[in-house]
């Protein structure tokens, strides 16, 4: 009997560690991975600042690619006064220039300038991104050092770069008009102030999405919104490891990268930078942190060569870059388009060269959600 009873213990033991081996997947909490090398800010006191934000829309195949869901549901009255916002330059010192001035809703969410301007007139150091789908990314601006669309218009306003002003400036300007104030109290039940203002721009900036693109509406299963050189062009960007950093909703902003790991890319400041996203890619030249390259092509034959020590052909280069025209989408019905070249002023054009990394830009667009990784592969543009 003790020899019976032995033996059924020992059977029950090793079944019970097989269940726990074969089961711990589902059981037990996956272990954090472990800390990068670098040393990032932490973004998980921000998580709140996503809940507003829709889940990715759920595909018919495992791609490493979602689709952009709808923007989020918010009160018409809010989004309208964070547009008015937006494209006020009361939020100016100087009254010359918009957040609009840079980020232009009505093409391509950027301009076609390799650096904007300062408000002395001096050049800003980072290419301006594109404001759209930034609320998809995690981080804002080129070095991820933003956390929240709401921290971003603050540090953008007061930077004395970009707005030049103040908080208590702008709070001012706004409680003198009569038309805003009454517009603040039927959102918010009060008049302007520091909260109120940030989110309304914010909530805005987060209905700034492109859904429909041709390559999204491939991947919700119309098999004929590719044709047979795009999916190629797919096909090599997966590949080639193009996808190790540009995948997800946004095919990109969602962790950081070291640029130019095998040769040079563009300036070599900051080594480490927030992967772009590549929505839209196809009409927000010019590319990469410090706008040096002017065509997709030149920036695909770059990226290659820098990120993933590859010489692509001609064959390969057009067809990645088919495919990556196939990403733009529309906004408030209307395709995304290519912005027009703007005259030299202020904020202007500026020559093809490259300041001191002291002029850094907040002009750089936003992001938003997953923590940061690093990995060994591309970053290619400017979204």
């Amino acid at each position: 009997m003790k020899l019976l009873t032995s033996v059924t213990l020992r059977a029950w033991s090793s079944l019970a560690l097989l269940f726990l081996v074969s089961g711990a997947g589902e059981l037990a909490p996956r272990a954090e991975p472990a800390p990068a090398q670098e040393s990032f800010p932490a973004v998980a006191e921000h998580a709140d600042v996503n809940a507003s934000l829709p889940s990715p829309v759920l595909t018919h195949c495992p791609e490493p690619i979602t689709p952009i869901p709808p923007p989020p549901a918010a009160d018409p009255l809010k989004l309208a006064l964070g547009e008015s916002l937006f494209d006020d330059p009361l939020l100016s010192h100087d009254r010359t220039r918009s957040c609009q001035s840079c980020h232009d809703t009505r093409s391509n969410g950027a301009n076609t300038n390799q650096h904007d301007r300062a408000v002395d007139g001096s050049q800003l150091f980072f290419n301006t991104n594109t404001v759209f789908n930034a609320a998809l990314s995690f981080r804002f601006d080129w070095e991820g050092d933003m956390p929240s669309l709401e921290a971003h218009t603050e540090a953008s306003l007061v930077s004395p770069r970009t707005m030049g002003m103040t908080m208590d400036e702008a709070l001012g300007r706004l409680e003198v008009d009569p038309t805003l104030v009454a517009r603040f109290s039927r959102v918010y039940g009060h008049g302007p102030d520091q909260a109120s203002l940030l989110d309304a721009i914010a909530t805005y900036e987060r209905s700034l999405v492109t859904p429909g693109s041709r390559f999204d509406r491939w991947l919700e299963g119309d098999s004929a919104a590719l044709s047979a050189d795009e999916q190629k062009g797919y096909q090599l960007f997966k590949s080639l490891g193009c996808i190790s950093c540009h995948q997800g909703v946004n095919i990109g902003g969602n962790l950081f990268e070291r640029q130019g790991i095998f040769r040079p890319l563009a300036a070599p400041k900051p080594e480490v930078l927030r992967v772009p996203s590549l929505r839209n890619v196809a009409v927000t030249p010019p590319y990469f942190h410090d706008g040096s390259a002017p065509t997709l092509e030149d920036a695909v034959r770059k990226m290659a060569a820098a990120q993933l020590d590859r010489t692509l052909s001609e064959d390969q280069v057009g067809s990645i870059v088919a495919f990556l025209r196939t990403l733009t989408g529309s906004y408030r019905g209307t395709p995304v388009s290519a912005a027009v070249p703007a005259a030299a002023t202020k904020l202007g054009a500026a020559p093809i060269t490259t300041p001191t990394p002291a002029s850094t830009s907040l002009a750089s667009s936003p992001i938003l959600t997953s923590p940061p990784v690093l990995t060994s592969s591309p970053v290619l543009t400017s979204p």
